[in-house]
């Protein structure tokens, strides 16, 4: 069922501006600098808003875990991009080994190409989220209808090969505009970001991906890694499966306790 799209404050003031500004063009045509340059600053607001993929002034947005959640000492681990054939099972089995549960963001057309890893990481108890359909530089571009129609047929694709609804949506890099949660309201989806992150994409240093995750680590925590378009150690190993297991010892040794994000709705 949808739930209620509630506007943010920066989306209220922005629709006021717009409404003003159309009026007062009407009664004084001759003040369109003023309601230019008011315009121009509100859509440079906006699009900062989205540039930032912790901001909440889009619409809500969970950058770290529920009270309830922190509270009972738990953390989450989130894992995009895949799945990847040649990463995404090795990561399975490093978080098999120390008996932890994480959050897979999937993009949809690698569960087609790939439907035997993303049925396997549903199979041994990870919650699996939708991540889009493409992955699309563009995203963050598109109108209301693009942006329903990659999240949508993501749902599909995991619903067809998993035979599960997904209940957290990440945008891509974590960039969007005011148009996407009104879309997520309308599937019952919640905005998921991070707390922190090991910009493991770009950075090849075990060592450094874990010391950015780590540092001030607390209860409620979201910490994002990435199997899919992971970046390579020197001798051209995926980062993730080197700094995958210093940070389960971290958390581990702060005695915090890593659930799914689903898990961490009750």
């Amino acid at each position: 069922m949808p739930r209620r799209w509630k506007p943010t404050p920066l989306i209220r003031v922005s629709a006021v501006l717009h409404a003003a500004a159309a009026a007062g063009l009407l009664l004084r045509p001759e003040a369109w600098p003023w309601a230019a340059g008011a315009l121009a600053a509100n859509h440079a607001a906006l699009t900062a808003a989205g540039l930032l993929p912790r901001s909440r002034l889009l619409g809500p947005n969970w950058t770290r875990l529920p009270p309830a959640a922190a509270a009972r000492g738990e953390v989450a681990l989130t894992i995009d991009d895949g799945p990847d054939p040649e990463v995404t099972p090795r990561v399975l089995d490093v978080l098999d080994a120390e008996g932890v549960r994480a959050t897979f963001f999937v993009i949809g057309e690698r569960v087609r190409r790939h439907p035997e890893i993303a049925r396997e990481i549903v199979a041994r108890g990870h919650g699996i989220e939708n991540h889009s359909e493409h992955h699309l530089h563009t995203f963050s571009l598109r109108g209301p209808r693009g942006l329903k129609r990659e999240i949508r047929a993501a749902q599909s694709t995991l619903a067809q090969v998993c035979g599960v609804t997904p209940r957290f949506f990440r945008a891509p890099a974590g960039l969007r505009n005011p148009f996407l949660e009104p879309v997520l309201a309308r599937l019952d989806l919640q905005l998921a970001a991070w707390t922190r992150r090991g910009y493991d994409t770009r950075n090849g240093d075990a060592a450094a991906v874990v010391r950015a995750l780590r540092k001030n680590l607390a209860a409620g925590d979201i910490l994002l890694l990435h199997d899919g378009n992971a970046a390579r150690s020197p001798h051209g190993r995926p980062v993730i499966l080197d700094a995958l297991p210093l940070l389960l010892a971290s958390i581990k040794d702060a005695a915090l306790t890593p659930i799914t994000l689903d898990a961490a709705r009750s």
